[in-house]
This record gives structure tokens, C-alpha cells and sequence, in this order.
């Protein structure tokens, strides 16, 4: 069991509560992360060891590393499997497999699931990045569960990382707050940077966001769903939100598209692509990128491709 202390929701009592849980019916080790990186180590080092099954207790971002982790040398059969316990703000990777949002009962459920031999394959991405101040030309691959993104997403990610290192704490209204002064007062909606190639079509230029989802939900606040592209699912390729140049008043009307219960966030330079295995994202001017909500560094290029049945994970 991979433990992040530092998760929005992770207490001590509620991990000495899963832990009490899960050991009385499995031969548990217990780890809790140190540093970042730390669960992709032990990720990789479960993945070497031949253990069963990895429990991530924790955000998205712990989800990340670890299958980042496991996946280290690529997908394989003998690989152990994913379980997933909601510690984050989110969480949307443990939601989009239909876990409870509350951790006790989340691993109520993954034990009965262990009980019933209830598990499924499910597909991820990569991204690899160019242009980076690194200078590589493309960085290795780097997995995701749920979502990817270069430009306007991920400097919002940066914004919320920046006040949360200041002692914020992550919640919905934050992210609200942040979007907005980056839209409002950011250059990336005025001068739109990016182009987005997709295999055997024209090239689409001058967007100033563009959302690569593996599931749907997008992401959440709160209880609410943010959902540009319905129909991404586990089980179909990668869908593509895109924006051109676009006002604040047309924004927000998009914006509120993806709020709805039955979300359609159509219309001008608004741009939608459902079930792709790969794209290219290219940009005159370095952008961050992001994965699963974990802004990762800047970078010119980004390469986003499917990966079917990457991984087993208790259903």
C-alpha cells in the first residue's frame, strides 16, 4: 500500500483505518511517500518484487507515479495490479472506475472486488515532450491515467501548485480563481500559440487550449463534473478538446456547456476529435505541459499516443 501523507484528505486516522481493513485479509506492506517520485520508485520496485496487487492511497498524482512506476519497462501481464483509494481533492482516476468517494467504503468495495476476482484492462496514454529546456528532443514517454494537456491547462495547473507550495489548500474555488486570471490577464487566449496535428487531417493552428481525456469526466469540481469530452471512455482511444481565439463572454458560455448534466460544449473554434490513437501538439513559444493534473515542465512539442489494455486494475 502506497500512502501519500500529503494528500488534501489523507489523515493518519483514516490510513491506520485502511490499513486495520485491508491487512486483515491480505499480507499487507505499508509505505508512505517521502518525496516526489516516491511512489513511482516503489511502483517500480512492486513491479520487480512479482507483489500482486499495488494499493494507491492518495490524489491523481500519486495514482500517476505509481503506474508510471509499473510500467517502467511497459505493459506485461505479470505486472501486479492497481487498486485505487480517493486521499486527493479529486480523484478522478478512483471515480472514473466507479469507487465511492469516500475512502473507507472505497476499500470496501476493492476488497470485495479481491474476493470476487473482479478486474479489468484498461487503456492509458503517453506524452513526450520536445523543446524542453533540457533540450532532449523528445523526453520519454511519460504515462497518464486520465488526462494530458500544453498551454492554457497546465499554467493554470502552475498557478494552483504555486499557491499550494504558499500553504492554499486545493480545492475547487482555487482552481476557479486561478482559471480565470489566466484567461482574463494571461497572453495565451490573444496570441494562441499551438497547433495540433491529428494523423490524415489538416493541421488546426492558433489554439490556446487543447484537453487530451483517456476517461469522462475531465476533472471535477467538487461534486461536479467538467466534461468537454463526453465520450471518452477506457475502453476507445483518446478524445481532444480544442480552443481557438475565443472572448470571455463565449468562454463562459462553453464553460457552462461542460457543466451540464448532459454536457455538449459546441460552437465557434471549438473543436472535438472522439477515439484517436495519436496526436502531435507544436508551439511557437514554450507552453507548460501536464499529466493527470501534474504540471511537468515547458516544452514546445508534445506527442500524445493511446495505449490499449495497458494495465489490469480491480474493478
Amino acid at each position: 500500500m502506497v500512502v501519500n501523507p500529503a494528500a488534501t484528505s489523507t489523515t493518519l486516522k483514516m490510513r491506520d483505518v485502511l490499513v486495520g481493513a485491508l491487512g486483515s485479509e491480505l499480507k499487507l506492506d505499508v509505505v508512505e511517500t517521502a518525496y516526489r517520485g516516491h511512489a513511482l520508485a516503489l511502483g517500480a520496485q512492486a513491479a520487480a518484487d512479482d507483489i500482486d496487487v499495488v494499493v494507491s492511497v492518495g490524489g491523481d498524482g500519486t495514482v500517476n507515479e505509481v503506474v508510471n512506476g509499473l510500467l517502467a519497462e511497459g505493459p506485461a501481464p505479470h505486472l501486479p495490479m492497481l487498486a485505487v483509494v480517493p486521499g486527493g481533492s479529486t480523484n478522478v482516476f478512483s471515480r472514473a472506475l466507479g469507487r465511492s468517494r469516500d475512502p473507507v467504503e472505497a476499500t470496501a468495495e476493492i476488497l470485495d472486488s479481491l474476493r470476487a476476482g473482479r478486474t479489468r484492462l484498461v487503456s492509458l496514454g503517453t506524452a513526450s515532450a520536445s523543446g524542453t529546456p533540457d533540450g532532449d528532443a523528445w523526453t520519454p514517454p511519460r504515462w497518464f491515467v486520465f488526462a494530458a494537456g500544453l498551454g492554457f491547462d497546465a499554467e493554470v495547473i502552475a498557478r494552483v501548485e504555486a499557491r499550494r507550495a504558499a500553504g492554499r489548500r486545493s480545492t475547487g474555488a482555487l482552481y476557479v480563481k486561478e482559471a480565470t486570471a489566466a484567461f482574463l490577464r494571461g497572453r495565451e487566449r490573444r496570441r494562441p500559440a499551438m497547433t495540433l496535428q491529428v494523423p490524415g487531417e489538416v493541421p488546426l493552428d492558433e489554439l490556446f487550449l487543447c484537453l487530451v481525456s483517456n476517461v469522462s469526466p475531465w476533472t471535477y469540481l467538487g461534486a461536479r463534473a467538467v466534461n468537454p469530452s463526453p465520450d471518452a471512455s477506457f475502453d476507445t482511444g483518446l478524445d481532444v478538446f480544442a480552443m481557438g481565439r475565443i472572448g470571455a463572454v463565449r468562454m463562459l458560455h462553453t464553460v457552462r456547456k461542460t457543466l451540464a448534466r448532459e454536457p455538449d460544449a459546441r460552437g465557434h473554434r471549438v473543436h472535438r476529435w472522439h477515439d484517436l490513437e495519436e496526436l502531435t501538439l507544436t508551439a511557437t513559444r514554450p507552453l507548460g505541459w501536464q499529466v493527470d493534473g501534474d504540471h511537468v515542465g515547458t516544452a514546445t512539442g508534445l506527442r500524445v499516443r493511446h495505449v490499449p489494455a495497458a494495465l489490469r486494475v480491480v474493478a
